[in-house]
């Protein structure tokens, strides 16, 4: 089936509906372990799932661990559950997707990943609630897994939940900094989607429809939230999803994980400091360091037509945008005031330089230009 979106205020009574349409004799509910209380959906669900035999699963950390996954289906096999809903950001809807597949698999699930060789055709309906604007990942059909410390996706169209439901109800307890680290997520998404070698006409113009509203609405949503500016950066953070779901993510998510994995930095925010400096790469392209099979003069339409997106017309000041923006919602922009010093490079480099990601960007970026980037960010 298609997914089924209901979008906009008061759209959360629509799990009533849904839930009596598929009658499940159990209901697996996947929530961050503070978040479903703070974000009211816990008060909101509560004469929902009083109606239901629900199981709830919160016992993993933002980030999912194959540890993590591993006990989330043990749980799920042993609740004998016939539906999932995920309700929370990105990390608890990847959870709950993932557990919606990879629970009728016999081999080994590290396995499965580190090869992305997943067979199954079956999966229980999952029904997906994000509590933040951002990672889009109620749109996609892949889910984050961390392997010692390694970024792992999985793949299959299965991961795709059956329903989305984006209230802006459950995003009005946002702390500013998730607000502003979930938003330049969908940003970045929009931007690196824009300009991936597995871009559409569809995937842009998914693109650009993100890109005009959260550029905005972000400002108001963490600054000054309000009805509109929430409601806008849901919609936004779901297209920007709907296009990395065709085009897929670029260098800037490549770096981001190492970031994460080692200095703790949020997702978010660890993809947009990189990302403006990836502009001036990304233009500088030849015939030499072309990835993209559509040709130099292709590349150099794209981020000419990015930049007019922008308002802009050069990549400084694209660039210079982009980080006016992080600065006006609060975000450091440099490494050093963040723990990271020159020997971090190394570290950020050695793991972040994925090829699953890398050969989406348009131009070959060499380890050597990631030092360069990361040496002018300190």
């Amino acid at each position: 089936m298609n997914q089924i979106i209901y979008a906009g205020y008061g759209k959360y009574k629509k799990l009533k509906d849904i839930l009596n349409k598929h009658n499940p004799k159990k209901i697996f509910v996947v929530t961050g372990k503070k978040s479903f209380e703070l974000c009211g959906a816990k008060n909101l669900f509560k004469v929902v799932f009083n109606k239901y035999d629900t199981i709830k699963f919160n016992d993993f950390d933002p980030n999912p661990k194959i540890e993590d996954i591993k006990k989330g289906i043990k749980e799920f096999k042993k609740s004998k559950s016939d539906l999932i809903i995920g309700i929370g950001g990105g990390s608890v809807l990847d959870m709950a997707k993932s557990i919606s597949i990879l629970y009728t698999q016999e081999d080994d699930i590290e396995k499965i990943i580190n090869n992305n060789s997943l067979t199954t055709k079956k999966k229980i309906p999952t029904i997906a609630i994000p509590t933040t604007a951002g990672s889009g990942a109620e749109s996609t059909c892949f889910s984050v897994i961390y392997i010692n410390k390694q970024k792992f996706s999985l793949e299959n169209d299965l991961l795709m939940p059956d329903y989305a439901i984006l209230d802006p109800v459950f995003t009005e307890s946002l702390p500013p900094y998730v607000a502003a680290c979930s938003g330049m997520d969908a940003l970045c998404h929009a931007i690196e989607s824009y300009w991936s070698v597995n871009s559409t006409e569809e995937s842009r113009k998914y693109s650009k429809k993100a890109l005009k509203i959260i550029l905005n609405n972000i400002v108001n949503a963490v600054n000054n939230p309000d009805k509109i500016s929430r409601k806008n950066m849901l919609l936004g953070s779901n297209l920007a999803g709907k296009a990395i779901n065709i085009a897929k993510t670029t260098a800037a998510h490549s770096l981001s994980y190492p970031l994460t994995s080692y200095y703790n930095i949020p997702h978010g925010h660890a993809v947009a400091l990189t990302l403006p400096y990836l502009m001036r790469l990304n233009c500088d392209v030849d015939s030499h360091n072309l990835q993209d099979n559509r040709g130099v003069m292709f590349v150099r339409k794209i981020m000419f037509n990015l930049f007019k997106i922008l308002n802009v017309d050069t990549y400084q000041k694209a660039r210079d945008k982009f980080i006016s923006t992080m600065k006006e919602i609060g975000l450091e922009t440099r490494l050093l005031k963040l723990g990271i010093n020159k020997e971090g490079i190394s570290i950020i480099v050695k793991n972040g330089f994925n090829p699953k990601r890398m050969i989406n960007n348009p131009r070959i970026i060499s380890k050597d230009d990631l030092v360069q980037l990361l040496k002018n960010i300190l």
